[in-house]
C-alpha cells in the first residue's frame, strides 16, 4: 500500500488498478495530470450538495431565516449549487494545490470550494429567476431580449449576493472550513 493522498487514493492502489496514476511526491496525479479520482469527484459532489442542502434548512429552520413557501424548490437549487460547485471546484482544487504545502492547500479549498459553490448556486439561482420573468421578455435573439437577459441575470445575481448567500453562513461556512482542514491536514 502508498501513501494516501489529499484526495482519498494511493499511488500503489491507482497503479494496480491501471488508472495511470504516477507518483509525484507525496500526490498521486491522474493520467490527464488535472483530474482528480472519480471516486471523490462523483461521491464528494453528492456529499456537498447535501451539505449544502442542510445549510440552507439550518438556516431556515434553526436561524428562522424564512424563505416563503418555495422550501423545497430552494433546498433543491442549493444542492445542485454545492454539486454543480464541487465538481467544478475539485480539478481547480487538484491542478492548483498539488504538490504545495498544508497551508495552501487549505487556503486552495477555502477559497476554491467556497467561491465556485457560490458562484454555482447564484447561476442556478439567476438561470430559475430567468425562467420565471421569460413569459413577458421580448422575443428571442432581438437587441431587447438581449438587454432582459443581461438586466434579468444582474438582478438575479444582486438578489441572490443580498438574500441567499446568508442561507450559506454559518453552517456552510463551518462545513467549508472543516472539509479544508481535513483535506490539507491528508496532503501532507
Amino acid at each position: 500500500m502508498g501513501d494516501i493522498t489529499a484526495f482519498g487514493e494511493s499511488a500503489s492502489d491507482g497503479d494496480r488498478r491501471g488508472l495511470g496514476h504516477k507518483q509525484l511526491g507525496h500526490q498521486a496525479v491522474t493520467a490527464g495530470g488535472w483530474l482528480p479520482p472519480t471516486k471523490l469527484w462523483i461521491l464528494g459532489s453528492l456529499a456537498w450538495g447535501l451539505a449544502m442542502a442542510a445549510s440552507f434548512l439550518l438556516s431556515i429552520h434553526v436561524f428562522g431565516r424564512t424563505a416563503g413557501s418555495h422550501d423545497l424548490g430552494l433546498t433543491a437549487l442549493y444542492a445542485g449549487g454545492g454539486l454543480l460547485g464541487w465538481l467544478v471546484a475539485l480539478p481547480l482544487i487538484h491542478l492548483i494545490t498539488n504538490m504545495r504545502r498544508p497551508p495552501k492547500v487549505l487556503a486552495g479549498w477555502v477559497l476554491l470550494l467556497g467561491v465556485v459553490t457560490i458562484g454555482a448556486t447564484a447561476g442556478l439561482y439567476a438561470l430559475q429567476y430567468r425562467y420565471f420573468y421569460a413569459h413577458w421578455h421580448a422575443p428571442f435573439a432581438t437587441r431587447i431580449w438581449f438587454y432582459q437577459l443581461i438586466y434579468t441575470t444582474a438582478v438575479a445575481l444582486y438578489q441572490f449576493a443580498v438574500l441567499g448567500v446568508r442561507h450559506l453562513l454559518p453552517a456552510g461556512f463551518a462545513m467549508l472550513l472543516v472539509l479544508s482542514f481535513v483535506m490539507a491536514r491528508r496532503s501532507r
